[in-house]
């Protein structure tokens, strides 16, 4: 687009220098015409300072004359009294009119400078090229309170059909990515009308799916080690591994991704932040030199809050692990302080809202877990007919999306006002 418009933004630039140069020859004809106008008026000056002078030698000397002509009418006279009475005048005569010097005005043309004169027609920038990273805003806190509803209320079911429903994302009701234990990765609308499937590289189950903020799909495979984009039914490969095994999957809102892995040994979990397609920008491991993950070969869903933290299920630890956006830890929630369930809390989906409250499923007890940002249980959302919730993902409007694993279920349900 901007070599295409390279010819019209240079023509642009002459244009503007050719009305400079119009007007700087209006402003040069403008200077002159004033200096002949001023030159005129001195000419007028000089010529009436030198007729005055002239007129003076002309009184003088006519006055001359006639004292000459008086001498020569008493030197021929007879009569004695004139020559008597005569007074002498040539005193007079002696001090002639000031000899008048009138200097010729001169015009002293400015010293002829290239560089001065292009300051005085203006300048032309030198081309300045410059690299600016593009990144994406970060998400801000919703500032409009959503409180939770003291009774949420499934609003609809969809059937997926998956052997077991274990993955969800979504931006709004028109595009729910589901996944299960098949190779299908499947788009429905809130009404449960298939609108595309993807098939995955390999042939094997996606370990878990994503939506970034273009509605791009996302998916991770442990066979292959790799992480897939498919974009316009073209997949791609985005992350490829070594050593270690991806397991679950988020897109930050910075645009960067978030993967948890496993090493080949399953004695090591860790979370990395890649950006720019596959370069790694954070790694997040220990805290205090002591693992902050279970290491093993099991899931770990991952998301980031609106606040930056980012957010691990770790059902073998029994936990949900939350870092700030640096990798230092803020806490680990291990389920209600004063539990009313019969069953150990085993974390397994994991999402975030426009509150900053971080939802977690407890398959063990079919039910989700509700906390603030900073840990505090907040309710249970456990009288939706339930059935072994697993992956989890809220929309822009904040709506819930649930899997139930063992139905093939994808439920959106109401949990805030």
């Amino acid at each position: 687009m901007e070599i295409a418009n390279l010819d019209g933004d240079y023509k642009k630039i002459t244009t503007e220098m050719s009305n400079q140069r119009l007007e700087i020859h209006r402003e040069v004809d403008n200077a002159i015409n004033q200096m002949e106008k001023e030159i005129d008026e001195i000419k007028l000056k000089h010529h009436g300072i030198l007729q005055n002078h002239l007129d003076e030698i002309k009184q003088m000397q006519s006055r001359m004359v006639k004292t000459l002509n008086a001498l020569n009418t008493i030197q021929e006279s007879n009569e004695v009294f004139k020559t008597t009475n005569y007074s002498c005048i040539n005193e007079e005569f002696s001090k002639l009119p000031p000899k008048v010097h009138v200097s010729m005005p001169k015009f002293i043309p400015e010293q002829s400078n290239e560089e001065k004169l292009i300051r005085l027609i203006g300048e032309i920038t030198p081309l300045s090229t410059t690299f600016q990273e593009r990144v994406f805003p970060e998400k801000k806190p919703n500032t409009s309170v959503r409180e939770l509803l003291d009774e949420p209320e499934v609003l609809n079911t969809i059937k997926t059909r998956h052997n077991y429903s274990c993955s969800v994302a979504c931006l709004d009701e028109e595009q729910i990515w589901t996944s299960g234990e098949t190779a299908d990765i499947k788009c429905f609308n809130i009404h449960s009308v298939l609108q595309k499937t993807i098939k995955t590289m390999s042939g094997q189950r996606p370990h878990d799916i994503a939506v970034n903020r273009d509605g791009v799909l996302l998916y991770c495979e442990r066979k292959t080690r790799t992480v897939y984009k498919v974009k316009n039914d073209q997949t791609e490969e985005v992350i490829a591994l070594k050593g270690w095994k991806p397991i679950n999957l988020c897109v930050a809102s910075s645009g960067d991704l978030l993967l948890t892995m496993y090493s080949d040994d399953k004695t090591q979990s860790k979370v990395v932040r890649y950006s720019a397609g596959s370069t790694v920008k954070q790694v997040i491991q220990f805290v205090d030199g002591q693992p902050l993950y279970s290491g093993n070969g099991c899931i770990k869903y991952i998301r980031e809050n609106r606040n930056l933290d980012i957010c691990v299920a770790d059902w073998k630890a029994s936990a949900v692990v939350v870092v700030n956006q640096d990798g230092k830890l803020r806490f680990k929630y291990i389920g209600h302080p004063f539990p009313t369930k019969n069953n150990q809390f085993v974390p397994y989906g994991i999402t975030t809202d426009s509150q900053s409250r971080i939802l977690t499923t407890d398959k063990g007890n079919n039910c989700i877990h509700i906390i603030d940002s900073n840990g505090q249980f907040l309710r249970y959302i456990d009288k939706c007919d339930l059935e072994y919730p697993f992956g989890l993902c809220v929309d822009s409007n904040d709506s819930l999306f649930v899997c139930e694993y063992i139905k093939g279920n994808v439920k959106k349900i109401k949990y805030s006002k």
